[in-house]
């Protein structure tokens, strides 16, 4: 997927797309240069003003970005993280505009079902009620569409709320024992996992880290049972008849749609 963030535009609840601020090909010259020679990103000396590419005027950078002088300073990549709001102008971003609706002040989300968390539901959710949180895109058109959700015909894109679907029995912080768990089976066939610490830190290990590809296989996600709750079909314009019944995977769900749509 791709990283998505909610919060205040223009005093309304909007999505936010992830954008990075990076160097413009001098800068990434001289950079490349000191890491190569030094054999370190350490005491490289960014100009802040004039290193960078533009970004439009909305982007704002990401929390925990340091400032230097009020100015964000980039990571050892020499990138800055950050958002840009997602509006329905930018065709840049239409997958992103695809999975909200600012009238309806709702996005279309995937998430584990209040009363099975082994079921997962799709369903529209206030934005609101979605502040402050980031969240993954997923669907047709982003990154190749691992899920395997709807078509070029029909695409179809909803958010993931992060930290939502939770691993009960995570494997052991092991090297051989991670590379055992995403190997071995079902369970395994994640992207990555995110451990969240008491303290607030987030620490990730991806399929890529343990030398693995992604996709690889039928993932995870898309053999969960899904279920589109009716207020979803008022919203999205998703056909009322698909209101409230149960799939056996999200591409269940979404062929019965294009079905649907089709007669």
């Amino acid at each position: 997927g791709t990283c998505c963030y909610v919060t205040l535009y223009q005093g309304e609840p909007y999505l936010w797309a992830r954008l990075d601020r990076k160097p413009n090909k001098q800068a990434e010259k001289r950079f490349k240069r000191h890491r190569r020679s030094q054999q370190s990103c350490e005491e490289f000396s960014w100009n802040v003003e004039e290193d960078f590419k533009s970004v439009p005027e909305t982007w704002i950078p990401a929390h925990r970005v340091k400032r230097h002088d009020g100015h964000p300073v980039p990571d050892e990549h020499g990138h800055t993280p950050g958002w840009v709001p997602v509006e329905k102008s930018n065709k840049q971003y239409c997958w992103h505009a695809s999975a909200v609706d600012y009238e309806a002040r709702a996005a279309l989300v995937l998430r584990p079902s209040a009363g099975d968390e082994n079921m997962l539901e799709i369903t529209a959710v206030p934005l609101d009620h979605l502040q402050e949180q980031t969240l993954e895109l997923i669907g047709t058109n982003v990154n190749a569409n691992p899920y395997k959700l709807g078509s070029k015909k029909q695409p179809v894109h909803c958010l993931v709320p992060h930290g939502s679907i939770v691993l009960r029995k995570p494997p052991p912080v092991d090297f051989q024992q991670l590379l055992c768990w995403f190997q071995g089976g079902l369970e395994g066939q994640v992207e990555g996992i995110v451990w969240h610490c008491g303290d607030g830190t987030l620490i990730k290990v991806h399929r890529h880290h343990l030398g693995l590809k992604w996709p690889d296989g039928d993932p995870r996600l898309s053999n969960r049972p899904d279920s589109v709750p009716s207020l979803l079909c008022m919203l999205f314009l998703v056909p009322l008849s698909l209101a409230d019944l149960c799939f056996h995977s999200i591409q269940d769900l979404v062929s019965m749609t294009v079905q649907i749509l089709r007669v």
